[in-house]
Parts: C-alpha cells; sequence; structure tokens
C-alpha cells in the first residue's frame, strides 16, 4: 500500500480514502436481494417499500461514512525525548475543520487499533502513538491509517498510510554507575564568579583597614603568616570535564552510554560539567537545557543531526 508523506500535516481528500463493505454491509446486501426476490414473488407492497427504504438507507449510509473522514487534518505534535530502551510517545493532532461532528475515527499502526475518537465540529483531538525504541539517534513517527465505519457499520472507508515528518530524540541508554575518570582535577572556580554573602569558605585574601576583626584568619596570625581574612560566598560548584578519550578499553556505545550516565550524574549532583566529544565540545555548565545539549551530542554521535 502507498504511503502519503506531507512536511508536517497532510489533509485526507478523496484520491486518499477507500471504502469497502463490511461483513455486516454484505450480509445486509445480501437481506436485501431476499426481501426484494420475496417482494416480486409474492406482490407485496409493503415489502417493495420496505426494501427500498433500507437499501436507501445504505445509499446514503455511504455518503455519511466518506464524509467522516473526508478532509480530516492530521498533524504531528511533540514527541518528548527518550532513553534508548523506553518507550517514545508520538502525538497525532487530529483537527475537524468542517460544522459537523467527526464519530469513531480510527488510527491504526500495523494494522493494530491505537485510539478510536469523536471530534465535535469545529474542534480537535490528540491520539497517542507508543512506539518502542531500541537504538539511539533520530525515530521517526511510523505510518498510520485512519479508518471509521460510522454511521452503521455497513461500510468501512480507510485512508493511505500517512507518514507524517516528525521524529523522536533518543538518548543513549545510560550505563550502570560507575566512578568517573576525567583528565582533569574538579576545581571550586565558579563559572559565574564570586557570590559574596553566601556560607561557602572560598579563600582568603590580605587584611585592609575597616575589615571585621571576625573574619580575620587568626590561626595563620598565631603562626605568624601574616594578616588574612577568610572569605565566604555563594554560588560555587565542582567543575569537571566528561572526556571520550578517558574510555579507550571500551566501544563506542559502551562510551556514550556511561558518559550519558556520567551526565546524569553530574546534573543530579549539581556540579558543573563540560562533554569532549572527537566532533564536538560543550563548555562546562549544568541545568535543564545544557543536560539536554549534552544528552543531544551522545544521541547523535557519528550521525547526522
Amino acid at each position: 500500500m502507498s504511503v502519503t508523506h506531507a512536511p508536517s500535516e497532510v489533509i485526507l481528500g478523496r484520491r486518499q480514502l477507500f471504502m469497502l463493505p463490511t461483513r455486516f454491509g454484505l450480509l445486509f446486501a445480501l437481506l436485501l436481494v431476499v426481501q426484494l426476490l420475496t417482494a416480486i414473488n409474492y406482490g407485496n407492497g409493503l415489502a417493495y417499500a420496505l426494501t427500498f427504504l433500507l437499501g436507501s438507507l445504505a445509499v446514503v449510509s455511504m455518503l455519511y461514512t466518506h464524509r467522516n473522514l473526508f478532509r480530516l487534518r492530521l498533524a504531528a505534535g511533540i514527541c518528548t525525548p527518550v532513553f534508548a530502551g523506553e518507550t517514545a510517545v508520538f502525538r497525532i493532532h487530529l483537527t475537524n475543520d468542517s460544522d459537523t461532528p467527526r464519530f469513531g475515527v480510527t488510527i491504526l499502526h500495523e494494522k493494530k487499533e491505537i485510539a478510536s475518537v469523536d471530534i465535535s465540529a469545529q474542534d480537535s483531538a490528540d491520539v497517542e502513538l507508543p512506539i518502542p525504541t531500541k537504538k539511539r539517534g533520530h525515530l521517526a513517527i511510523p505510518p498510520v491509517t485512519v479508518t471509521t465505519r460510522f454511521p452503521l457499520g455497513l461500510l468501512y472507508s480507510w485512508s493511505r498510510r500517512v507518514a507524517l515528518e516528525q521524529s523522536c530524540l533518543v538518548y543513549p541508554r545510560p550505563a550502570d554507575s560507575m566512578p568517573r575518570r576525567t583528565r582533569d582535577q574538579e576545581t571550586l572556580d565558579s563559572m559565574h564568579g564570586l557570590g559574596a554573602g553566601g556560607d561557602d569558605y572560598i579563600g582568603t585574601r590580605e587584611f585592609h583597614p575597616g575589615d571585621s576583626p571576625h573574619h580575620v584568619d587568626w590561626k595563620a596570625v598565631a603562626r605568624g603568616e601574616g594578616w588574612y581574612i577568610k572569605q565566604f560566598g555563594g554560588g560555587y560548584q565542582p567543575t569537571i570535564w566528561l572526556d571520550w578519550d578517558t574510555l579507550p578499553d571500551l566501544d563506542t556505545e559502551t562510551r556514550l552510554s556511561v558518559l550519558t550516565r556520567w551526565v546524569l550524574d553530574a546534573e543530579r549532583d549539581g556540579m558543573l560539567y563540560g562533554l569532549r566529544l572527537p566532533e564536538k565540545t560543550l563548555a562546562p555548565a549544568n541545568g535543564e537545557y545544557h543536560q539536554h545539549e549534552c544528552l543531544r551530542a551522545l544521541a547523535l554521535f557519528g550521525q547526522k543531526s
């Protein structure tokens, strides 16, 4: 079956929709034939009327079955990044721009029903498509098929397979916890400058007239080392480099898994951390955005971004 491609959304047109009778519809048609033959055999006017009435309902239902999907708009939503081995959840946004509601709109993936929704007039609905992940990188949203049996179940209408242009970023699977290896010692240098007024001891400086005697390093004075003032500040965090070259004994995917674990641990511990890869270097920082950038670099290592 052919696949319909779209940049980010697709509107189902007449050439993208198909329709066939269901098993119940074929049974209904057979019943009409038998009823018509009975009406002809007995010349019964009421039997003729009932046959033509039921036949008219079947013909009208064709229009409603087709219209239930016609001009329905599908768009890809945002997929939150996941780690390899977890389930990526794609979101498909269904929009009904018409003035009539849509009932029993069903989304299929690999012939399996994902969800069935009713969409009011001038309204929309979201459908989630869970896909297991196995490896890092970009995971494209798989093609889906839109179907319906509305209103009587006599006819089955479906669309071509629709492949929206959307992907989910899959981070490498984090390795088990292991000690960090680094070529550089961790430091207490702040990436944001001194932060006076904190409770962390950050060193000493020479005594100046007017300094508070409470901050004098009296132990240094007693040792005859001179007069110094103890300094305290805030915002001082250990800084560490997470380096690809410190794991020469591991293969590529294992290195990426270990570095992923180190990124998560460093962020959890509130450290300033940088990432060195053969093709990219990220300066030390921390926070949700920096963690994402590091994990993204690891996920797309050796691939086209």
